[in-house]
């Protein structure tokens, strides 16, 4: 008897799999050296929810996580980072040929201008299209993937009894 349908794609699954098993090693290296676990996720990833729950998601602290990715990569230029690895697509890395644009919905340069005017500024997806010239419907997708992946930005419910 199988668990899942056969014809189910496990890609994601295998791949949020990776991710786990990732931060068990970093866990596993930070505990044998009394080390914490710093996260390399940014603002933009945080508000669509583009990372891994309990994976690259799972650190004991995010030093960047207020910085939206074309912040991210600015401060790499300020420090005098290679242009290479500024420039890099963003890549998770969980298959071959894996590139963080194959999965949102927009580039970050146009991405981050969204986000912004949505949730810093708390514009209206009409605001933000005339502001960023991106249609509505992108707009809307956006705030869709940050409206289904709050569940990834806070503990999980906590059962009381009382």
């Amino acid at each position: 008897m199988r668990s899942l349908p056969p014809d189910l794609d496990r890609k994601i699954a295998q791949a949020n799999a990776k991710a786990r098993i990732r931060m068990v090693i970093n866990y596993y290296f930070a505990n044998s050296f009394n080390l914490a676990v710093a996260g390399t996720g940014d603002r933009s990833e945080d508000l669509i929810g583009y990372f891994t729950k309990y994976g690259d998601g799972g650190v004991d602290f995010l030093p960047i996580a207020h910085l939206y990715k074309t912040q991210v990569r600015e401060l790499g230029r300020h420090m005098g980072l290679p242009s290479h690895i500024v420039t890099k697509p963003a890549s998770p890395q969980l298959w071959e040929g894996h590139k963080a644009t194959d999965e949102i919905p927009i580039e970050y340069k146009k991405l981050d201008p969204i986000l912004f005017g949505l949730f810093d500024r708390k514009m209206s997806f009409e605001q933000v299209s005339a502001r960023t010239g991106v249609k509505t419907e992108v707009i809307q997708e956006v705030f869709r993937l940050h409206a289904i992946s709050g569940h990834k930005r806070t503990y999980p419910p906590m059962v009381r009894s009382w």
